[in-house]
C-alpha cells in the first residue's frame, strides 16, 4: 500500500526488507529491495546510505516477541539495546529512530502514504453498538487507554464489563483467540486504542480482514477503534465481512 501510493506520487523508493517479516512477494515491487535480518541495523543504515537515501518510513509489523528470538543483533544494534532502560515498543523503535536521524536519515510519519486508509469517525459498518457492547465500551475503553499508557499493548477484549483478555507482545490476533478461548466464544467486545500523543513514526494500530476472521472465531460481536489513528487494511473486505456477520466496527476520537 505504501509503495503503490508513492508510485502514483512518483516518489523513487528503496526497500529494506526485514527476512524474518516481511512477505517475499516483495520482491516483485519494483523498486530495488535489499533483505536484512531484524539485528542488522548498521546494515540497513549502510543500505540507505549508499542509495542515497534521506528520508524513510516504517510499513508493515516487526512483532516485538522477535526481540527474544533467534536474530543476531550486529554490533550498532547491540550498543543501542545495551544503552536501553527497559525494552518497551516505544523504547525500541524510538532508539532505531534515533540512530537513523544521527546517520542522516528521517523517519517520516508512517502514515504519510496511507492517509485514505486511516479509519475514518463513525460507524463503519451497517450496524453499530448495541446496548449490551456500549455498556462494555464505557467500562473498558478506560482501561485499554492505561494500558496503552504504559505502554504493555493497545487491545483489551471484554465481556459484561470484565476484561477477558490484555494485549502484550502476542499482539491483537493471538489476544482475541486467547479470549475466545477464554469466554466460551461469544458476546465479546475488542477496544483497540492508539496510545496517548501516539508517535505516528512507528507503532500504529492497524486491522484487516483477518482481525474480523479471528473475531468470528472467538465469537466476538463488536471491535471498537481509533479514529484517525487505526490503519485499515482492505477496507472494502472487511467491512463485508463484518456485515455478513452482523458484526460492528466503530471508530471514536481518540482519547487524549
Amino acid at each position: 500500500m505504501v509503495l503503490e501510493s508513492a508510485r502514483e506520487r512518483k516518489i523513487e523508493m528503496v526497500v529494506a526488507a526485514i527476512k524474518e517479516e516481511t512477505f517475499p512477494e516483495i520482491d516483485d515491487c519494483g523498486y530495488p529491495v535489499h533483505w536484512l535480518g531484524l539485528g542488522q541495523l548498521g546494515k540497513l543504515i549502510r543500505v540507505f546510505q549508499q542509495a542515497g537515501v534521506s528520508k524513510a518510513i516504517m510499513a508493515g509489523q516487526v512483532r516485538h516477541v522477535q526481540i527474544f528470538g533467534s536474530s543476531l543483533p550486529d554490533l550498532t544494534m547491540i550498543k543501542l539495546i545495551a544503552g536501553l532502560k527497559h525494552k518497551s515498543t516505544d523504547a525500541l523503535i524510538g532508539a532505531v529512530a534515533r540512530v537513523l536521524e544521527e546517520s542522516g536519515i528521517e523517519l517520516l510519519d508512517s502514515t504519510e502514504f496511507l492517509k485514505p486508509h486511516m479509519a475514518p469517525e463513525g460507524t463503519l459498518t451497517k450496524r453499530g453498538l448495541n446496548p449490551h457492547e456500549q455498556a462494555d465500551l464505557e467500562f473498558g475503553r478506560p482501561v485499554a487507554h492505561k494500558i496503552a499508557l504504559m505502554d504493555i499493548g493497545q487491545t483489551i477484549v471484554v465481556r459484561d464489563r470484565a476484561v477477558v483478555a490484555v494485549e502484550a507482545m502476542e499482539g491483537t490476533d493471538a489476544t482475541i483467540q486467547r479470549a475466545g478461548a477464554l469466554a466460551g466464544g461469544k458476546d465479546l467486545t475488542i477496544i483497540k486504542v492508539s496510545k496517548p500523543k501516539q508517535d505516528m513514526r512507528f507503532d500504529v494500530p492497524v486491522i484487516g480482514p483477518s482481525t474480523i476472521r479471528n473475531m468470528i472465531d472467538a465469537g466476538a460481536t463488536a471491535l471498537v477503534l481509533d479514529a484517525g489513528r487505526t490503519l485499515l487494511v482492505d477496507r472494502r473486505q472487511l467491512v463485508e465481512m463484518a456485515d455478513a456477520r452482523g458484526l460492528a466496527v466503530v471508530a471514536l476520537p481518540p482519547i487524549e
